[in-house]
């Protein structure tokens, strides 16, 4: 049984004194992590504050992204040791926004999963899609690329653990959606190439989000299907109470 993950990312938004407010709002509202677990990811300047403002501990803290060395002279980056010894539980890594705009490779994304599984956190692997492709028939090419590349060197035992979130970029923002139907194709393909890596008791164990355009709106559409195990998602986690109608989408 796949546990849901409902998970945000704040990307380059919130103060500290708006993130503790976020935290106070919403850390005692979500669900038992064995029914749904949830998670947001945010600024690491951010990431004592919410730390220190989540009793119970049951709403996750994660990581936006992080360095693939543990420590060293790498002016501005974040530390995967550092992360860890915070008891961060999450690190997103190879985000669209990080390969267009920072110039991420999928060697340089593969070298962070490793970075994050030897600190003993969890990778939220981003696969992306470009609406050209999709439209030109090219998605299977794109996708299975972007998950091969960053897999390189992971042992079967960490492939278990991972959660890979698929987001086509042109939805990322956008408030232009998948459908639930693009949603669940992307989600069973890339499953799919899991399961040629490894096995199919592998891809099965393995939890799939979608990060896209996520509302209270779409969620029940997207989480109805088979190979959906959760969203990554951006603007809705941004608001205390869409990111709670997110999170009790079952209700």
């Amino acid at each position: 049984m796949r546990i849901p993950l409902i998970a945000g990312n704040w990307k380059m938004n919130k103060t500290i004194d708006e993130a503790k407010a976020f935290m106070q709002a919403v850390s005692e509202q979500v669900t038992d992590p064995a029914d749904v677990e949830t998670a947001i990811a945010a600024p690491a300047l951010l990431l004592s504050t919410m730390l220190a403002n989540n009793p119970g501990q049951k709403l996750r803290i994660a990581a936006e992204d992080c360095y693939w060395e543990d420590a060293g002279a790498f002016t501005g980056e974040t530390s995967p040791q550092a992360l860890a010894a915070m008891k961060i539980t999450y690190v997103i890594v190879g985000h669209s926004e990080r390969r267009a705009y920072f110039n991420e490779t999928d060697d340089t994304i593969n070298r962070k999963v490793h970075a994050v599984y030897r600190n003993q956190m969890t990778p939220i692997l981003c696969c992306d899609e470009t609406m050209g492709r999709l439209e030109a028939g090219e998605k299977i090419h794109w996708v299975v690329s972007q998950v091969t590349g960053a897999l390189k060197g992971i042992t079967e035992e960490q492939a278990r653990q991972l959660i890979i979130a698929y987001e086509p970029s042109w939805a990322i923002g956008s408030g232009k959606s998948a459908s639930a139907e693009q949603v669940e194709e992307g989600c069973y393909l890339i499953r799919q190439t899991v399961a040629d890596l490894y096995s199919d008791d592998v891809a099965n164990e393995m939890r799939v989000l979608y990060g896209g355009s996520v509302n209270p709106e779409n969620i029940d559409s997207i989480m109805a299907k088979p190979n959906i195990d959760g969203v990554l998602a951006g603007g809705a986690s941004l608001n205390a109470e869409t990111y709670l109608q997110l999170v009790h989408y079952q209700k």
